[in-house]
């Protein structure tokens, strides 16, 4: 059945931005704004929290080193890929060039898994936030205007693996955030950089104030024990850092989103890598003053909400000001990173059609924005649907399967394309890369398979839907494999 058949290692068609291409507009600043944007955003401001709550204790500082070391070796390998074959399918179009189209198809379906769920996972979270806001501006004024439980929160929860009904209605703060993003995303690129490189720069803001006006109530005792004892699977103990990191994983899908607007990228060959590694290094040093902060001015014990950071003031009155800061710069935070993965999520399905892997109404570009507009419409859609009515820990943990397989199948598919394309050019090279790429496969399949391990029903689902896709429509329809038989014909 030539499961494995490879895309020749060219450029996309519409590379150069024209013949109803993608618009080449964002420069090497705009990649790390964009990579940040992504990143720091649920990460810090409601799964460090819940982490540290449930898995790690105080050593979710550990958790995200572990996360961070991981992370920092599939980098490498992504701004060698990305530099290379400059296209929008990032770890997708990457294992279509060097593992075959099956295996193509397995790392883009989790990738829409990893972006689609994202985008519902930061909207449970920014709900969270948004509410809490209000809350405090009603406080101020005199007045309620926060919204009842019942419409901003979800309708089911998980309890013992199993989906059971809270009571809730909708969540709808978290349905209408990703609606508003999708319009922006709708409307093009530049916008979309510009409104996020501003909001970038009001929530680093905003940590860093939390971070320098928290330390002083930081109390050592919190740190007591440093790694807790262990009370079953994955709570607490190294077990549980290893959980934890897992769980954290997520915070780092945002550099992944940076190699899916390399077709957007002007000069992707220089700017790529630069916007990758840059906003790992600067995201990552930010986790992990942030966590540390965060579980010493409290018991890691009270931060398993859906807003820890806000929790976590509320216990120093003098600090309420920050609060109130904090919850801006949340609300601010959350919403880029629902307009980075909206626009990355987009990118993939536009990279599947133009292969013919998925319906080619993906595809299509909006003949004034440039921009993938059905496929934005449908992801707003669905991303909204899944935002009102799931929790965000169910979320959360899907979004690290779809993201740590793909980091895996790049940092192999480097090795693969050593082997066999050692002729084509590198603009950037992974350093000691049988290192690098051996440790860093097996560090991401050995997060992969704890968080399987808790959820390997609904994974396993996933992949007999997206393989059901494929060979009733993929296989079919596929342009590579059209090609072929066009070929053979002649």
């Amino acid at each position: 059945m030539n499961l494995f058949i490879t895309k020749p290692f060219t450029s996309s068609p519409h590379a150069d931005g024209g013949d109803g291409g993608l618009k080449r507009v964002l420069t090497a600043r705009h990649l790390v704004l964009l990579g940040v944007g992504a990143t720091i955003g649920a990460g810090i401001f409601v799964l460090t929290g819940q982490a540290a709550a449930t898995h790690a204790g105080p050593a979710i500082t550990l958790s995200f080193v572990l996360a961070g070391v991981a992370t920092a070796l599939a980098a490498l390998c992504y701004a060698e890929f990305a530099a290379m074959l400059p296209v929008a399918g990032s770890a997708y179009s990457y294992s279509y060039a060097t593992l075959g189209e099956s295996v193509a198809w397995f790392i883009g379906w989790n990738l829409v898994l990893e972006y689609l769920l994202g985008v519902a996972t930061v909207a449970v979270g920014w709900s969270a936030y948004f509410n809490s806001l209000m809350q405090s501006i009603g406080n101020f004024v005199g007045a309620d205007i926060a919204l009842p439980a019942a419409l901003a929160s979800a309708p089911f929860d998980m309890v013992e693996g199993r989906l059971v009904a809270t009571g809730a209605i909708l969540n709808l703060p978290a349905m209408a955030i990703i609606a508003v993003m999708a319009a922006l995303c709708y409307r093009g690129i530049s916008r979309s950089a510009l409104v996020n490189s501003i909001i970038v720069v009001i929530k680093v803001a905003v940590i860093l104030l939390f971070v320098a006006f928290s330390l002083r109530f930081v109390d050592f005792g919190n740190w007591q024990p440093y790694i807790p004892a262990p009370e079953g699977p994955g709570r607490f103990g190294w077990d549980g850092i290893v959980r934890g990191a897992s769980i954290v994983f997520f915070a780092f899908l945002g550099f992944d989103a940076v190699s899916t607007a390399a077709q957007e990228a002007r000069n992707p060959q220089r700017d790529m890598p630069i916007g990758i590694l840059g906003s790992l290094v600067a995201c990552t040093l930010l986790y992990i003053v942030f966590a540390g902060v965060l579980t010493g001015i409290v018991p890691y014990t009270q931060l398993g909400t859906a807003r820890p950071v806000a929790t976590a003031l509320e216990a120093f009155p003098v600090l309420h000001w920050l609060k109130s800061l904090v919850e801006v710069g949340a609300v601010a935070g959350l919403s880029s990173v629902i307009l980075v993965l909206l626009m990355a999520q987009t990118r993939i399905f536009y990279a599947m059609s133009q292969d013919g892997l998925i319906g080619r109404m993906f595809g299509r570009v909006h003949e004034r924005h440039r921009t993938p507009y059905l496929s934005t419409i449908l992801v707003g859609v669905v991303g909204s649907a899944l935002a009102g009515l799931l929790p965000i820990g169910v979320l959360g943990d899907l979004v690290a399967l779809g993201t740590l397989l793909g980091f895996a199948t790049v940092c192999a598919g480097v090795l693969v394309l050593r082997r066999t394309r050692p002729d084509l050019p590198r603009p950037f090279r992974v350093p000691m890369a049988p290192v690098v790429c051996v440790l860093g496969a097996a560090i991401c399949m050995w997060l992969f398979m704890r968080v399987f391990n808790d959820n390997w029903h609904w994974m396993t689902a996933w992949v007999i839907v997206g393989f059901l896709i494929y060979f009733g429509y993929g296989y079919r329809n596929s342009t590579l494999r059209q090609g072929q038989r066009a070929g053979s014909k002649t």
